[in-house]
């Protein structure tokens, strides 16, 4: 774990600005009941989880989340799971969905308004500092270094940035750096990313991590309200601005990225497709996985369910047997076969099924005989006895929800539809 300053931790002087009002169109089905942050993640967390979890970590004990689509599953998860602020200690948790506190008629517009409608909350606080998070990314982060970097170099915006490879770098907002980490320009999604200086084939792409002077930031999105034509957004208007105008610096994710003995790299994955969503979960299988959930020096919080333990029982006709995979409580797996797969809360797996390489959501029951290979399960989804999915790619993207590198999301609506 990097080693902090001695001085007074900036945290405590801090909100952490959580943005998590997104679908996320890309995960498809799985983002029809719920928004992007609030997709269940790593057998027991949601992804959102790991942003809240950075700032408690962190030392930040003011957070507020805006929210606005499909918001109730993610609402009723942070009542659950994140109702442990006390105002008598100096703490707050505000969740703020979009409510009209500006007209009428106006919804958050872009990342930019979602902050700017809820100034008078941020004001009623008075932190010195914001960090702008973004709550759809697994990552494991100190931000109290990335304050103190804001503070040594003076900047008016410090922007989290991780280092890629410059041709892998096209998908992502691109940081033209001088040789101090300066930001000179900043360019969405280039054809020809800029390389680094000290590593010209790496490019810096932003997190969407940004920290500011609370004054500062509320003096630039009441700016930027004003100005016609702006889409309120900070990757699209606040920070190309602050680049032209102010001073903008890069923050090297390596340099505050959290990892135990057991990571042997930075780990930062955005999980908004289904290939990339599974992959990820998938991962945590592994002996030597990218992410350590382990780690008892940085936990990841989360709604503590009460739960009996998971149970692996076999029964009289098939012999079950369970390799590489994560159970999570109230489980239960009676005589089947699990390879290089991972249960959520209260799933259950009845005899001579199979599964390999399976992500199966809180409550889905697997009948017996069923054999799935690469596939996601939706929440509280029936598979019934004797399916067989991951074998016939014709006969699944018929079906299901198929990528191209043969992942199958499937729902009870995909299964009903078969009746």
């Amino acid at each position: 774990m990097p080693t902090r300053p001695a001085s007074a931790p900036l945290a405590r002087r801090t909100m952490a600005y959580v943005l998590a009002g997104g679908r996320g169109s890309r995960l498809l089905e799985l983002t029809d009941k719920r928004v992007k942050p609030a997709v269940y993640f790593g057998a027991k967390s949601r992804i959102i989880d790991f942003a809240l979890s950075n700032a408690l970590n962190s030392g930040i004990r003011h957070i507020a989340v805006a929210t606005q689509y499909k918001a109730h599953s993610l609402i009723r998860h942070l009542q659950r799971g994140w109702n442990f602020f006390r105002s008598e200690r100096n703490e707050s948790f505000d969740i703020l969905p979009a409510s009209q506190r500006v007209s009428e008629t106006m919804w958050y517009e872009g990342t930019a308004d979602a902050v700017y409608q809820n100034i008078d909350i941020i004001e009623s606080y008075a932190p010195e500092y914001i960090v702008i998070l973004a709550g759809d990314h697994i990552y494991k982060m100190d931000y109290e270094l990335m304050l103190q970097q804001h503070v040594s170099r003076g900047a008016d915006v410090t922007v989290g940035c991780l280092e890629v490879p410059r041709l892998e770098a096209t998908g992502f907002g691109v940081m033209a750096i001088d040789e101090t980490d300066r930001i000179v320009s900043f360019l969405e999604k280039p054809k020809n990313p800029p390389g680094m200086p000290d590593e010209p084939d790496m490019a810096l792409a932003s997190m969407g991590i940004y920290v500011f002077s609370t004054r500062f930031l509320l003096d630039q999105l009441r700016r930027d309200a004003a100005e016609l034509g702006s889409s309120r957004d900070f990757g699209k208007d606040i920070i190309p601005y602050l680049v032209k105008h102010g001073k903008a610096v890069a923050h090297r994710f390596t340099t505050s990225c959290v990892r135990s003995s057991a990571e042997a790299e930075a780990y930062w994955r955005d999980v908004g497709t289904l290939d990339a969503y599974w992959a990820a979960n998938i991962d945590l299988t592994q002996a030597a996985s990218g992410l350590d959930l382990y780690d008892t020096d940085w936990p990841i919080w989360t709604y503590a369910e009460i739960t009996p333990p998971a149970k692996l029982t076999r029964d009289g006709s098939s012999q079950g047997e369970t390799i590489d995979s994560i159970l999570s409580g109230g489980c239960i797996v009676s005589g089947a076969v699990l390879r290089r797969s991972l249960l959520f809360t209260g799933a259950r797996v009845h005899s001579g099924a199979h599964l390999e390489e399976a992500v199966v959501l809180p409550g889905a029951e697997i009948a017996h005989s069923a054999r799935l290979s690469k596939v996601i399960v939706d929440r509280g989804v029936s598979i019934p006895q004797g399916l067989v999915v991951g074998e016939d790619p014709d006969l699944d993207a018929q079906r299901f929800r198929r990528t191209d590198s043969g992942i199958c999301l499937i729902t009870q609506s995909m299964l009903d539809r078969l009746e």
